[in-house]
């Protein structure tokens, strides 16, 4: 007893530790609310946590019907605390103490993150281990190890099946939503199984790899898993023939298509799909008018390449990634049987990779509104939501700023190298920031708040090993154990069966 006492408090100081806050001034007024200069808040807040965490012992030994895998590509730790104060401070709070819907589940779980041959991921190898449960080369997909990037002769015996081919054949619907092209690397793992992330059709394919019989990794949408009930991405140019105008930038080549091998997958698609319930849409209008109740399988298509960012989106025409949510979890609740979905939030990582970190964290604030709009559509009694990530970026931010400051706002002294202000988010890598003379801009003097604005001096922004850990956020099911994995954050297997 008197051991457990003593682990008793100790647990309770680190969690008085971990929320103590000090006082400070933000635009020259304190911030502190009232009941936070009261120790008795921290005391009561502690204790509730304790209490919580110890109900949550207990084994949950209920099978869960639905699974939801939301990926938000490149998001890192780092990334979710901005992220985090960020949707506080636009919810008009100070930020630091906001909780996302994400914060809510009750477990939270931490993980290695590798490739087989890179010690920094890339998001193909990392799909194919958290959807596949094997661990695989950097920039190859649905393959193993033992498959080599870019060598066709590799592919073949190599392959291994994902989790929405195990849903597909244990009866139940599928559905891949993505704000970045649908075969990309994250959600090409779903279904494709290829030796290169980068051959979209086969107008990025060596031609040798074409004549060796490797398909590109659209014509797999279609034909390795034929009938995924939900598709929701971006992507249309790879779907279409050689200099095809696209349907809406008729007039702009970078839009055409890219088939050499002359197929329409859409028309194929459609024509196969004919004496169904099956829609294809290609903008917001159509994908709203929809009827799930009326709809079995649904094709939508919205930009030829990646959807823009949620920022720069026309919310006339372009559908968010929480309105794509919303669809697919309507039509995919029609199967008795239960559905898997795997919902990727893409554009989180290439923010990071511009050195844009207001775009990224918009992507993050955004793939959490997704969250909690998944959350009211489905029930925590028979489904499992994951909340994860493949890798993380060099993003941090620090310098002291004070509670409440903004997140994309300047620290509170200047550097000691060059003694002019500095935002407080950071990139050790990246496109960088301008250069004046050989001499670094004072930051002051810009709008350091733009979307655009870059705060570093490097080559191009890479991935972060992910620290090595990052988070993973359970809800539902009690889980032990996970798939083998190398992103950020692993994708964990349920103590009971999932199908």
């Amino acid at each position: 007893m008197a051991h457990r006492n003593v682990c008793t408090m100790l647990v309770r100081n680190l969690l008085l530790c971990s929320l103590i806050a000090l006082g400070v001034h933000c635009l020259g007024k304190k911030i502190i609310p009232d009941e936070e200069k009261n120790p008795a808040y921290w005391n009561t807040w502690a204790q509730r946590s304790l209490k919580q965490a110890l109900q949550l012992q207990e084994l949950n030994t209920k099978v869960a019907k639905n699974i939801i895998l939301f990926l938000g590509d490149g998001m890192g730790i780092s990334t979710v605390t901005a992220a985090r104060i960020l949707k506080g401070q636009l919810n008009g709070q100070s930020g630091e103490e906001y909780r996302m819907e994400m914060d809510k589940f009750p477990y939270v779980a931490l993980s290695k993150t590798y490739n087989t041959d890179a010690q920094v991921p890339d998001s193909a190898g990392t799909a194919t281990a958290y959807l596949c449960g094997v661990k695989a080369n950097e920039g190859t997909l649905g393959v193993s190890a033992a498959a080599v990037r870019s060598q066709c002769n590799t592919t073949q015996g190599n392959e291994v099946t994902s989790i929405l081919r195990w849903a597909k054949d244990a009866g139940k619907s599928v559905g891949i939503v993505t704000t970045t092209r649908i075969n990309h690397a994250t959600p090409s793992a779903a279904y494709a199984h290829c030796v290169d992330r980068d051959w979209f059709s086969d107008g990025e394919m060596p031609q040798e790899a074409v004549d060796a019989g490797c398909k590109d990794i659209a014509r797999q949408l279609f034909e390795n898993i034929q009938e995924i009930d939900v598709i929701f991405g971006g992507g249309r140019k790879y779907m279409f023939p050689k200099d095809t105008p696209d349907v809406e930038y008729p007039s702009e080549k970078q839009h055409f298509g890219t088939r050499k091998d002359g197929r329409n997958l859409v028309e194929e698609w459609k024509e196969r799909m004919k004496e169904k319930r099956a829609h294809y849409v290609w903008n917001k209008k159509e994908l709203l008018s929809l009827n799930p109740n009326k709809v079995d399988y649904v094709l939508g298509l919205f930009e030829p390449s990646d959807l823009p960012y949620n920022l720069e989106r026309n919310k006339e025409t372009d559908p968010s990634l929480t309105e794509m949510v919303d669809v697919a979890l309507k039509i995919l609740k029609n199967n008795p049987n239960g559905f898997f979905l795997l919902v990727e939030g893409g554009r989180i990582d290439h923010g990071h990779h511009d050195g844009k970190a207001k775009q990224a964290l918009h992507e993050t604030v955004e793939m959490d509104r997704a969250i909690g709009r998944a959350g009211l559509l489905t029930s925590v009694h028979d489904t499992l939501t994951v909340v994860t990530a493949d890798h993380s970026h060099v993003f941090s931010f620090g310098g002291y700023t004070p509670r409440g400051n903004s997140i994309f706002g300047l620290a509170p002294m200047m550097s000691d190298r060059d003694q002019k202000p500095f935002t407080s988010i950071l990139y050790g890598n990246g496109p960088g920031y301008s250069l004046i003379n050989g001499l670094r801009e004072n930051v002051s003097t810009v709008d350091y708040l733009s979307v655009d604005h870059l705060e570093v001096k490097c080559p191009a922004q890479r991935h972060n090993g992910g620290g090595p850990w990052d988070r993973i956020h359970l809800q539902v099911f009690h889980l032990e154990g996970q798939i083998p994995n190398h992103s950020t954050t692993t994708t964990p297997s349920s103590s009971s069966p999932i199908l």
